[in-house]
């Protein structure tokens, strides 16, 4: 039997590192594999020719998330061209530069607020009468392990990620009666993305990466791959009886 029914996963943000790995293992799995991108299209189909060469369809979008109406489009085209939609997993998040809380100004916290927060409900909003409809869906938020140990200079991550959770777990709460589930991976420090962006421009000096390793659990950090192991589980049926929940996916730094 398979993991999935059938029609089609929609990964918003998989042109990014994370993105990419949960695109192909889901693929792995059978499923047919719908992506969006903001920038780097060269990226995004790079990661649909990989989710082709696993056996899956793919179907690769251009995506503005502080658009609403854009939104929409995207997403219903999604599940009446290569739906239903059973699957939606958000692994978006915008660039932003690590500073402490004193050194951000109002004008950089609306406009993280605004493209992650608000961009992910617009994504919920468009896709929920879409899932109701499927046989059985899943709704994954890929958020931070800064909710459970709140790293320096990472507010600009960790609260619009705050309202993404709160979000997932709404979704839990209301749409269950519709067989729509809803949960979260909150990560920690992923060699993938954002930390080789950070590490590159030495925003995140060697110092910091030895510490973080030091005072991670398992003294090392994790692959993109590993996350889409978790995502791709709490997608799936194996999970069917797991909803509302965040899996803290960090080594165990916050422990």
């Amino acid at each position: 039997m398979s993991e999935f029914p059938e029609g089609v996963a929609l990964v918003i943000g998989g042109s990014g590192g994370v993105g990419a790995a949960i695109c192909e293992t889901l693929a792995e799995r059978g499923c047919n594999v719908a992506l969006s991108y903001r920038n780097n299209e060269a990226a995004a189909t790079k990661t649909a020719d990989a989710v082709r060469a696993h056996g899956g369809d793919a179907h690769v979008y251009r995506l503005s998330l502080d658009d609403s109406d854009h939104v929409k489009g995207v997403v219903d085209d999604v599940a009446s061209t290569h739906g239903p939609l059973h699957t939606l997993v958000y692994a978006a998040g915008p660039s932003f530069p690590m500073q402490f809380i004193s050194q951000v100004d109002a004008t950089q916290f609306a406009s993280v607020m605004a493209s992650d927060a608000q961009g992910f409900f617009n994504v919920v909003s468009a896709a929920l009468p879409h899932l109701r409809a499927a046989e059985a869906a899943s709704l994954v938020a890929v958020t931070t392990a800064g909710l459970e140990r709140f790293p320096a200079k990472d507010i600009l991550s960790v609260a619009p990620k705050a309202a993404v959770d709160a979000v997932v777990r709404g979704v839990a709460f209301e749409e269950g009666r519709f067989n729509v589930r809803a949960n979260s991976v909150a990560l920690g420090v992923i060699e993938a993305g954002m930390f080789h962006r950070l590490t590159g421009a030495d925003e995140l000096g060697s110092e910091w990466v030895d510490a973080a390793k030091r005072n991670t659990a398992l003294k090392r950090f994790g692959s993109a791959t590993e996350v889409a192991e978790v995502v791709a589980f709490l997608a799936s049926s194996r999970a069917s009886y797991v909803t509302g929940q965040r899996i803290v996916m960090d080594g165990g730094y916050s422990v």
